[in-house]
């Protein structure tokens, strides 16, 4: 067991890199269009030409899951303890809902978005067909990496290095180990110095 922590704590920064590259390009591909109507079909339908927006359809949810992901990468590096593994499982769950967004709205829902790209353009939903775009793979391969790596996350992160103590916000309480400001005996060279160069003597009380 001794021999395995050494090889856990060697997964933090392999394991941090590639969730963050994922849920970094998964946002990225969240807020593009996941579904459009190729412009041939649209005229071929007896539409008018229509820009890519107007013949396109996005998942704004799965872009909006990839950022939670994102975020809970960049909180866990900073956080330590049951904190920390709770993060992770954060970043699991917005991981799998992005997933999960992504398969509804690409491949079991679809139908509706193409009725209503078919309302918007004014054609006929029957006519035409919604073909998926490559945003749509990336932000579903992107969503499985990042998955999987949330979940190795939340098995490994008690193993993982924290950040110390010391980058903790002061609480504003006295110092214990700080000397006394009237001891002359525990004052720094640099404090007597000052001292002389601000024209007092550093022996008085």
């Amino acid at each position: 067991m001794a021999e395995d922590a050494p090889a856990a704590r060697r997964t933090f920064g392999p394991t941090v890199l590639v969730g963050l590259a994922a849920s970094g390009f998964a946002a990225v591909a969240g807020h593009k269009a996941m579904l459009t109507i190729p412009a041939e079909t649209i005229t071929a339908a007896g539409g008018l030409s229509r820009s890519v927006e107007d013949r396109s359809v996005e998942f704004p949810l799965a872009g909006a899951l990839a950022l939670v992901a994102l975020a809970a990468w960049g909180v866990l590096l900073v956080t330590r303890g049951t904190v920390r593994r709770v993060v992770a499982v954060l970043a699991v769950l917005a991981a799998a809902g992005m997933g999960a967004v992504v398969v509804v709205g690409g491949f079991v829902q679809d139908d509706g978005a193409v009725d209503e790209l078919a309302v918007r353009l004014g054609l006929n939903a029957a006519a035409i067909e919604a073909e998926r775009t490559g945003w749509l793979w990336v932000a579903l391969a992107c969503a499985l990496v990042a998955f999987l790596a949330a979940g190795a996350a939340v098995r490994l992160v008690p193993s993982w290095p924290e950040m110390g103590s010391r980058y903790d916000a002061p609480t504003g309480g006295p110092d214990p180990a700080a000397p006394a400001a009237g001891d002359p005996s525990e004052r720094s060279n640099l404090d007597l110095w000052k001292s002389l160069d601000e024209g007092s003597d550093p022996t008085e009380n």
